[in-house]
């Protein structure tokens, strides 16, 4: 079996010291493999934005290890990309100028940034709006941008925190079937967070499931629908079970913490 490309091996975090500590999550062990999407649910305060946030290092844990492609993660790196559910663009730069950003700091020359930007922002359906400035994009078309962001730079792990969570519903719905085309395409390994049952199930080939208080493995749901998925997909009985499967894993638990 290949080596996982991110792996929480008995992983906690406490946050502040003394009467004042808080273990966010506890003693978490989670594989992810190269090329897999992985979505991560559970109820309020289980740490599911915290365990994304160590995995970018953008916090550090507290005991255990956190590792990706096998070496610890001791900071931010140009191999993770992150996406948060606020787009982030620079107002005074054009869509295409967003996604050359960070080739810019990579030292990439003028040509090669803007043949890169305009392949990604092929990729995710903005390839008219180059030129354009994020005041008249959507919110869903702001979002498509700041992934073609995050894939310009080439990194080999997207990590995504509720990138959907501020759109409406037909919005969201037209993203996530965005993103997996995107990801069929240029596959990279991506843990997905989200609050949404239905979502977290269309999109991953594993579902984990965390419990609060403090957070915790609780359950890995497997997927067993064959991509790509369609609207038909979502209506399957197929979907249905595991969906109720993974509401009951998610809500059962929640209740009983109340």
């Amino acid at each position: 079996m290949a080596d996982p490309k991110i792996a929480f091996r008995n992983v906690s975090k406490v946050f502040g010291t003394g009467a004042d500590a808080f273990t966010a999550i506890r003693d978490l062990t989670l594989e992810i493999a190269d090329g897999e999407i992985v979505t991560v649910v559970g109820p309020s305060g289980c740490g599911k934005s915290t365990a994304m946030n160590m995995v970018a290092g953008l916090i550090p844990h507290s005991s255990g290890e956190v590792l990706v492609d096998g070496r610890p993660v001791s900071g931010p790196g140009p191999d993770r990309g992150v996406i948060f559910q606020q787009y982030a663009l620079f107002p005074w730069l054009t869509v295409r100028e967003n996604v050359e950003f960070g080739l810019k700091l990579q030292g990439l020359g003028r040509q090669e940034r803007r043949k890169r930007a305009m392949h990604y922002l092929g990729l995710v359906g903005l390839q008219d709006f180059a030129e354009s400035y994020p005041k008249t994009l959507s919110g869903g078309m702001k979002q498509r941008c700041a992934i073609a962001r995050a894939y310009a730079v080439n990194p080999s792990v997207l990590l995504m925190d509720e990138p959907f969570g501020a759109l409406d519903a037909l919005t969201r719905v037209t993203l996530q079937n965005q993103l997996l085309d995107t990801w069929s395409k240029d596959r990279r390994t991506v843990m997905f967070i989200t609050h949404d049952v239905d979502e977290a199930v269309f999109i991953a080939s594993r579902v984990v499931v965390l419990a609060a208080r403090p957070g915790r493995l609780q359950e890995i749901i497997e997927v067993d629908l064959p991509y790509p998925r369609d609207e038909e997909v979502r209506l399957s009985p197929e979907f249905m079970e595991i969906r109720n499967r993974v509401w009951r894993a998610v809500y059962r638990r929640d209740a009983q913490a109340a």
